[in-house]
């Protein structure tokens, strides 16, 4: 989808049944069209700016039609399990003879090699396995316990990797395959916490929304809710203090440098504690905006769409719907001065645009008839 946000005419090859995401529901929106197919919201979230179209790869015309496909693309991203394409009569070598430029994105759950290379991938599993629910959460002392972040973000990460490596190949003008998986990609996600490991040799503590390597770097909780507080520099430190009205801690020794405050947080957390408990978020949001302290309120997820700042960013589009009307998508997070992107599709039906594609591919109206008569399409 980010490819095709950048405008890449992305092609999602579906199997006759559809998308899995296509039944990851509910919540569903719309009711069921005239085709039968209700549209999961999962679906939507991922899948606009692609054309659709179906087909049934175990027969022999399916795959003619994706050999088709494959000669005049620029990119193939795919995401069967080790050998998938092989099965279906495309190894690298058929590949380069199809088309020498093509940029092939291999995704994987574990990379296509080592003892674990056949199992299937799922990024819930991912986040176990490579290590991050095992930093997310709060402390076993505090009754946490690992926790999976509240997005699929494994999928994502590998999905974002995965475009910039086809990004650089376009660049290089190559053919080649690029190999990434969701394993790889939650190991790198780790970044800070990995290498505190590797300089330790222990296993990070989960902190909750506290900061491994920074303090004050939380929420905390305010008399009518909760505040993130980000000190991030030395510089910001005393102006906390000031807004806070806890000059002395400035100049305690303990705390004067972030070094001395990661040390001491079991003493000066209860502190800081003490003093944003004793008034509202707001007034708290405006005495640290005024003193250059970065802060938010933990907004819900409607809440932060709806901010004055995510509006103005344009973070919530409406986008015109074939069957749902305008429906609501979220928004572009990349803004290219010369050549922006855009949303230009919704998220396609299922089969939505098989026939043009065909008939770009030199199909006769004959034998996309044909096709589709004996369930290819």
């Amino acid at each position: 989808m980010v490819l095709a946000d950048l405008g890449a005419d992305v092609i999602k090859v579906e199997p006759p049944e559809g998308d899995p995401t296509r039944g990851y529901g509910p919540p569903w929106i719309g009711p069921a069209h005239e085709g039968g197919e209700r549209v999961a919201a999962y679906y939507l979230s991922v899948n606009r700016n692609k054309r659709s179209l179906r087909l049934d790869l175990h027969s022999v015309a399916g795959i003619e039609v994706l050999r088709r496909l494959i000669g005049r693309s620029d990119v193939l991203v795919e995401n069967f399990r080790p050998g998938g394409l092989e099965r279906l009569g495309l190894d690298n070598r058929d590949l380069a003879q199809l088309n020498a430029k093509l940029v092939h994105l291999s995704i994987t759950g574990y990379g296509v090699d080592g003892p674990d290379a056949a199992k299937p991938g799922f990024d819930f599993v991912a986040q176990a396995l490579g290590g991050l629910m095992s930093v997310t959460g709060f402390a076993e002392d505090a009754g946490g316990q690992p926790t999976k972040v509240g997005v699929a973000i494994s999928d994502v990460v590998t999905g974002l990797l995965g475009a910039v490596g086809v990004l650089a190949a376009l660049r290089a003008g190559v053919g080649q395959r690029i190999d990434i998986s969701l394993l790889e990609a939650t190991l790198a996600t780790l970044i800070n916490q990995a290498q505190n490991s590797f300089a330790t040799g222990t296993q990070p503590k989960r902190r909750g929304n506290a900061h491994p390597n920074i303090v004050p770097y939380e929420t905390f909780a305010t008399a009518d809710g909760e505040l993130a507080v980000a000190v991030a520099t030395e510089r910001q430190w005393p102006r906390l203090c000031r807004a806070l009205d806890m000059n002395e801690l400035a100049a305690d020794d303990r705390f004067a440098t972030n070094d001395a405050r990661v040390r001491n947080r079991d003493a000066l957390r209860p502190l800081l504690a003490a003093s944003f408990v004793s008034r509202s978020s707001s007034e708290w949001l405006a005495a640290l905006d005024a003193a250059q302290v970065p802060c938010g309120p933990v907004n819900d997820v409607l809440a932060a769409f709806n901010q004055p700042q995510a509006r103005a960013r344009q973070m919530r589009v409406d986008v015109a719907h074939p069957v749902l009307g305008s429906m609501p998508q979220i928004g572009i997070p990349f803004k290219l001065s010369a050549t922006p992107a855009s949303i230009r599709r919704a998220p396609p039906l299922l089969g939505e645009h098989s026939a043009e594609i065909l008939v770009e591919l030199g199909y006769d109206a004959a034998a996309i008839d044909e096709l589709r008569s004996n369930g290819v399409i």
